[in-house]
């Protein structure tokens, strides 16, 4: 389909999280029987008329039975099958964080976290959601450094939301094909990466130089002044960071050439942000944006609209994400709050 053969443009707005299992919803408003999930809980006037006025139904993002992740479904939602054409996350959370990627490195999703160095037990696997409030400079801080036994391979490290950042892996002979150091629930040890094929010379060479990078960041973090300080003082400290979804670039058409629509996307989650310039798309910042529980809803509205006003775009998608969040804490009240 051409862009000259298009009347109306198109906004997407997508509200991440919203899908959820029932509970008592008598404690948040008045309604026969008191089962229901959050989203009956709340209160949306807005959304109710779109409904009475449009057409409702169910999507399996990829395929029914598959419990996919943020970037899998959006992947699928744009056209683009994760099946054939997925890479990792981390890719998408560094792209979307600011960091560059070239043909061949190797990026990370990653959390700040915090490990009990004489058990190597991974105590709390996301070390504050208000990380951003005395943290962030950390990161500049861990792409400082050099890895002793891989001089050749440079680490780039940019803050994304929350207790994350991005990581990306610069140099020769890189793999995606290796597996993280998450152990994915607290109180657990830290994991060692191995390769996902121990006969790649790639992988097994990237298993290596992540390993060494995960125990050198420990090293500085654990003697870095802000942690001593806030240890002292008996506050959270974050002296591990757990490499998570290593993935390289993907290497698709973009999103113009797949579809015929000049696009924008307004979203401040680094892992979707990412996964828009994967795609080419235009990623406009929002002032009080923030991908959270403190984000500015009316101020993503009103860009969105700014950005149809001169008719560059045919398509806009406008993600929010602390609907999400809220699930992810197992928040019943905020959950309510965020969708009213």
């Amino acid at each position: 389909m051409t862009r000259e053969k298009k009347r109306h443009p198109v906004v997407f707005v997508l509200i991440d999280g919203i899908g959820d299992m029932t509970i008592d919803i008598s404690k948040y408003r008045s309604a026969r029987g008191t089962p229901g999930t959050t989203l009956q809980a709340a209160h949306t006037p807005a959304m109710d008329a779109i409904a009475r006025a449009g057409l409702n139904g169910l999507l399996d993002p990829v395929e029914p039975g598959m419990a996919c992740g943020s970037d899998t479904a959006h992947m699928s939602i744009f056209g683009y099958p994760p099946t054939k054409h997925y890479r990792g996350r981390g890719s998408f959370e560094a792209m979307g964080a600011g960091l560059e990627m070239a043909p061949g490195d190797v990026a990370f999703k990653c959390n700040f976290a915090h490990l009990d160095r004489a058990s190597n037990i991974v105590t709390t696997r996301r070390v504050d959601r208000n990380f951003h409030s005395w943290g962030t400079d950390l990161c500049p801080f861990i792409g400082s450094f050099a890895l002793p036994s891989f001089p050749n391979v440079r680490v780039a490290c940019k803050y994304a939301t929350e207790h994350r950042c991005g990581i990306v892996f610069h140099g020769p002979n890189l793999s995606d094909q290796i597996t993280g150091t998450d152990p994915l629930k607290d109180e657990l040890p830290l994991l060692k990466s191995t390769p996902i094929d121990p006969t790649l010379p790639s992988a097994v060479y990237t298993s290596q130089v992540l390993n060494e990078a995960s125990a050198v960041i420990i090293d500085r973090l654990s003697r870095h002044p802000l942690n001593v300080a806030r240890e002292a003082e008996g506050l959270a400290t974050a002296n591990l960071v757990l490499f998570r979804g290593p993935g390289e670039r993907i290497n698709v058409p973009n999103f113009e050439a797949t579809h015929g629509m000049k696009s924008f996307m307004i979203a401040p989650t680094c892992i979707i942000a990412g996964l828009g310039k994967s795609l080419d798309m235009d990623v406009i910042p929002v002032e009080g944006a923030t991908g959270d529980y403190h984000t500015n809803l009316l101020n993503k509205a009103n860009a969105a609209l700014d950005c149809f006003r001169d008719r560059t775009y045919d398509f806009g998608f406008v993600h929010v994400k602390a609907v999400d969040d809220a699930g992810h804490d197992r928040d019943v009240h905020m959950k309510v709050s965020t969708q009213s």
